[in-house]
């Protein structure tokens, strides 16, 4: 199976991106539309992306401040099943995120569109966290 990994070091606290990337004011802040779920172990999320797009994520790996995975369990095909997460590690003022969305059926169109989406919404979470910036939902991928 094909997967998705990307790095990157984002100033600030480890609680702060864990906030952004854990809760549904920090995923709606860059990468959902309307988000719902609290950050714990086996919790139920819902993923909103608009209509047609309301799917379901259970909470796979929870480790506060260092680590939070969600496996889709109602979603497109190629989402389903699939696990999104992210590892931080780092001291002082800046965080290393390992991300990873992994569990991809297939090498196909979807997934490479979708390598190219993430490394835009990741630098959303980085300008995010850094700057306070919220990008509208409709342009994101435009910014």
């Amino acid at each position: 199976m094909p997967d998705i990994f990307q790095h990157l070091l984002i100033k600030g606290s480890a609680a702060e991106v864990f906030g952004a990337i854990s809760t549904p004011a920090g995923l709606d802040a860059w990468w959902t539309k309307a988000c719902t779920g609290a950050p714990a172990p086996g919790a139920e999320y819902r993923l909103g992306f608009g209509a047609g797009y309301d799917w379901r994520a259970q909470v796979s790996r929870y480790q506060p401040d260092t680590e939070f995975e969600l496996e889709l369990t109602e979603a497109q095909p190629d989402w389903q099943g699939s696990r999104v997460g992210f590892h931080l590690s780092g001291e002082g003022d800046s965080v290393q995120v390992r991300f990873h969305h992994t569990g991809w059926p297939t090498d196909n169109d979807h997934y490479r569109i979708s390598c190219y989406c993430w490394a835009l919404y990741l630098r959303l979470l980085k300008r995010y966290v850094e700057r306070g910036e919220i990008v509208p939902y409709e342009v994101r991928l435009e910014v």
